[in-house]
C-alpha cells in the first residue's frame, strides 16, 4: 500500500474532533490498525467505516472502550453467521436442484 493511501491520524483526529488518545486506545485493544510510517502514525482508508462507528458508539452513546470491544466482537461474529447461513443456503439450493433431476 502506498503512503498516498493512507490517512494521518493527526489528520483524521482534526476532522472527526476526536482526541488522538482515542484512536491510539482503539489500536492498543486491537480494534484498528495504525501504520507508522517514519514515526509518523496512520490510518488505512478500509477501516474508515469501522472506526466511524466506534466514534459514534463512544462519543454519541458513551459507549466505554470495553463496551466497544465486545460490540465490536459480536458484529464480527454476526457477520461470520451470516456469511455461513449463505453458504449453506446455496448448497441447500444446490442439493435441491439434483434432487428435481
Amino acid at each position: 500500500m502506498k503512503t498516498t493511501d493512507l490517512i494521518p491520524v493527526q489528520q483524521f483526529c482534526e476532522h472527526y474532533n476526536v482526541e488522538i488518545s482515542f484512536i491510539d486506545t482503539l489500536n492498543e485493544f486491537g480494534l484498528i490498525e495504525i501504520i507508522h510510517v517514519e514515526t509518523k502514525p496512520f490510518i488505512q482508508p478500509e477501516q474508515l467505516k469501522d472506526i466511524e462507528k466506534m466514534i459514534r458508539l463512544h462519543y454519541d452513546l458513551q459507549i466505554n472502550i470495553e463496551g466497544i470491544e465486545a460490540i465490536s466482537h459480536l458484529l464480527h461474529r454476526v457477520n461470520q453467521l451470516q456469511e455461513e447461513i449463505a453458504t449453506l443456503k446455496n448448497k441447500t439450493q444446490f442439493f435441491d436442484q439434483d434432487d428435481d433431476l
